[in-house]
């Protein structure tokens, strides 16, 4: 489908293979992109093979994203956390997409310093 290549296209690479899209939305003030984390574990770490996914918890999480047709950009990511037979940490992927201490995706917070140097 044309519309989800485009919409995977503005997104930070990489993210087609963890996230399917759920929905996007637009109204006078935002342009919301949501994905949902597919129900796929990670690569276990040794502490975690062999014991049971007992729950799976959905959390939602912001990330401010380029401006689109002057609108706010909002990428919505539910990211999950597996619950495992035995161990009372919950296991998450790890994403690298936003620069640290800001909601702000890397490209973005980028493009924002350089237009500061102009």
């Amino acid at each position: 489908m044309l519309e989800h290549e485009l919409i995977w296209a503005m997104l930070p690479n990489g993210l087609e293979g963890v996230f399917e899209i759920e929905r996007f939305e637009q109204n006078a003030r935002v342009f919301r992109i949501v994905l949902a984390e597919k129900n796929v574990l990670p690569t276990l770490p040794p502490a975690y093979r062999g014991k049971r996914v007992i729950n799976t918890i959905i959390k939602p999480f912001t990330v401010d994203f380029f401006p689109i047709k002057g609108r706010k950009g909002e990428l919505i990511l539910k990211r999950r956390l597996w619950q495992f037979d035995g161990i009372k940490t919950m296991l998450k992927r790890e994403l690298d997409l936003c620069i640290e201490g800001t909601h702000l995706e890397k490209e973005f917070a980028g493009f924002l310093k350089d237009l500061d140097r102009a």
